[in-house]
């Protein structure tokens, strides 16, 4: 698994012996089990290679110790207090739309201000687990009720695929696969970008019943987290790009 994940880095063995302060003939009897590891020497090298917590865990078992990472459901009870400060965040963030992914994108919570995204879509995209990716890609998704176009999903499907390549996510490879050729297809019936270039970041246009809403995205992630789960989740906020899509926002929050 050590060997596996120092290739996926693109490391040598000295590299990661230079990199982890450990001999390299040390860490070569590691890898081929010539060696039994400490504990404190997995954990540091997991460390020096960026390895996902849930493969960290993989790791740890596999050469007979506890797993250091709970993997505790979202709605576990020792998950309550951050539950309790997602919400919060997602209340505040109100009257403008706010979700919680998980690490396959799939919807984990939502504000009340969210429902301007779903007015309108396919209700097929909706049932549970709705995967947020399908749904601001397939044409009968968000692109149904909205201008978004590829230049808005395309930096977000660059940074997942990334990911998933980084953490042989193959679940996810597959989504963002899916995803693009959903974009592909955006492309070909002329569904170009709405971007020139002038602004300083991409929007999109939302319908919603008061009238039209120009939206940008904020995707946040915890900072220090210890749990897989908690690892996976993002954040997703909608702002208004101008001052008239705000009151609108806020209009539509007064309706509720």
């Amino acid at each position: 698994m050590l060997r596996f994940w120092r290739h996926r880095r693109r490391m040598s063995q000295l590299d990661l012996a230079l990199t982890a302060s450990v001999s390299t003939k040390h860490l070569s009897f590691v890898e081929t089990g010539r060696s039994h590891p400490s504990r404190q020497l997995l954990v540091h090298l997991a460390d020096a290679l960026s390895i996902p917590l849930r493969e960290r865990n993989r790791l740890l078992l596999a050469a007979g110790y506890a797993p250091p990472h709970r993997d505790r459901p979202f709605h576990d009870r020792a998950m309550q207090p951050l539950r309790h400060a997602l919400t919060a965040l997602l209340t505040a963030h109100e009257p403008h739309p706010a979700l919680i992914v998980n690490a396959h994108w799939e919807l984990v919570a939502a504000n009340t201000a969210a429902d301007v995204l779903f007015d309108g879509v396919d209700p097929r995209l909706l049932g549970p687990p709705a995967n947020l990716l399908r749904l601001f890609t397939h044409p009968d998704g968000l692109p149904r009720i909205s201008t978004a176009t590829p230049v808005c999903s395309r930096p977000l499907l660059e940074r997942l695929r990334r990911r998933a390549h980084e953490e042989t996510d193959d679940a996810l490879l597959d989504l963002v696969t899916e995803a693009e050729q959903h974009l592909v297809a955006a492309e070909s019936r002329g569904d170009g970008p709405g971007w020139t270039g002038d602004g300083v970041m991409a929007t999109f246009e939302l319908t919603t019943r008061l009238g039209p809403v120009r939206l940008f995205t904020l995707i946040a992630t915890l900072g220090a987290p210890l749990d897989v789960t908690a690892a996976d989740l993002a954040i997703e906020t909608f702002l208004p790009a101008d001052p008239q899509s705000s009151a609108r926002l806020h209009a539509l929050a007064a309706e509720r």
